[in-house]
């Protein structure tokens, strides 16, 4: 009588019965939409608002008790009030017209790139991460650690100017990217599924952050008992780009070289090519010789690397000290950014300039008595149609594209095993 024994190394996981690549497919299929789609996306999110504003209208509820009488004043009130609430937010994300002199009318639109710059190095990180075929949701967490370590450095460590500035925007990187190695680390020594993993870490994060916040070594005395950071020396503060009439700063071109540098990372570096190829399937990359674990490690310190860049972008781009609400919600808002770029460079620089400018015309769109919460809407109902690509479709009546790669495989496997039942 023999006994089989089954070492670690060998033994059958749960999920090695399942199609190699299925789930990393399916998140492809969901990142790689078309030009089209995206719009489309965008365009039913913006109906949605429209829809919204109309119902939340007092002059359009005054008129609509007497609509099968004078429809034309009901159609005229709901024009002018979406007119009102989308002509507030172009002004207040892109050109003013009312303004009184030709800088400030051209304001708007360097609060959309100012706005939308942290946004854009937080989707090209959950994206590295989406490509690789891992759900990055820790950008929250990441986010403060590259806040911590930048302005750390910022503060602690004077340099001549140049320098100074430099050291600050690598620490800050770095720091970002030890936190999201450490998710990478345990997903490949122990097989933690990388969600958990990073949701739990935004956790201890902002916790740890805001003690050190409020008594530790970034405390700022002058604050009291609430928590803030010492504010960074000048020589490590990022310097406007128009004058001081502006709140653009170098932050903007910081994640412009970023978006270059992914783009060549994934699409011309070998690095980037064993990312994707991860990403497409992990089993048939492990059969072509990589080490799988240790590029989950290298991948998601990158992807954190580059949400540092946001943290960065937000400790070093002002004069005061920061509290632990800087996050301002960036590192999630990342993940919808991610999507709507659908994984690449040049779409997610548009997707979170699109979103910087919702965020920088909500206050006028809250001047013009439309709420801005409508904006949160339009947001979501976008992530809404780009995660449901068969609901674009039904909408529009638009072509299905065939199955490809494993998806193809494992539909004609499944009804070929039907089949020969």
């Amino acid at each position: 009588m023999t006994i089989e024994t089954t070492s670690p190394a060998t033994a059958k996981k749960p999920h090695d019965d399942l199609p190699a690549g299925l789930s990393n497919q399916i998140l492809r299929e969901i990142m790689g939409g078309g030009a089209v789609r995206t719009l489309l996306a965008i365009l039913c999110g913006f109906i949605v608002g429209a829809i919204l504003i109309i119902a939340a209208s007092e002059d359009v509820a005054k008129v609509s008790g007497y609509f099968f009488s004078r429809p034309m004043d009901t159609i005229n009130a709901a024009w002018d009030a979406v007119s009102s609430g989308y002509g507030a937010l172009f002004r207040g994300s892109i050109y003013n017209a009312d303004a009184g002199s030709f800088a400030a009318s051209m304001r708007p639109i360097t609060e959309t790139l100012r706005l939308g710059a942290p946004l854009i190095a937080s989707g090209l990180g959950i994206a590295l991460s989406f490509r690789v075929g891992l759900f990055n949701i820790g950008g929250q967490g990441q986010l403060l650690m590259g806040v911590v370590f930048a302005s750390y450095a910022g503060f602690a460590w004077p340099m001549p100017y140049g320098l100074h500035l430099i050291v600050a925007i690598v620490f800050g990187i770095l720091g970002a990217a030890l936190w999201g190695s450490i998710v990478g680390l345990l997903k490949a020594t122990t097989g933690a599924h990388e969600v958990i993993v990073t949701i739990m870490l935004n956790y201890v994060a902002f916790n740890l952050v805001t003690w050190l916040m409020r008594s530790g070594f970034l405390h700022d005395e002058a604050a009291g008992g609430n928590p803030q950071t010492i504010a960074p020396l000048d020589t490590a503060q990022l310097p406007p780009i128009l004058g001081p009439g502006f709140g653009l700063h170098a932050g903007f071109l910081l994640v412009l070289a970023a978006t270059i540098f992914y783009w060549w990372l994934m699409e011309r570096s070998t690095i980037g090519y064993r990312f994707r190829t991860v990403g497409l399937n992990p089993n048939a990359a492990r059969t072509a010789g990589m080490n799988v674990p240790k590029i989950y490690v290298i991948a998601m310190a990158a992807s954190a690397a580059f949400v540092g860049i946001a943290g960065v972008n937000q400790t070093l781009g002002r004069a005061g000290g920061v509290t632990p609400s800087i996050d301002a919600g960036i590192g999630f808002d990342g993940i919808t950014v991610a999507l709507l770029g659908g994984g690449g460079a040049v779409g997610i620089f548009f997707a979170g300039l699109l979103f910087g400018a919702m965020k920088a015309g909500s206050p006028m769109m809250q001047i013009a008595d439309v709420s801005p919460e409508v904006l949160l809407v339009v947001q979501g109902v976008i992530v809404l149609f780009i995660a449901a690509p068969p609901l674009v479709r039904a909408i529009f009546r638009l072509p299905a594209s065939a199955p490809s790669g494993p998806i193809k495989t494992f539909v004609k496997n499944l009804f070929t095993r039907r089949d020969s039942k």
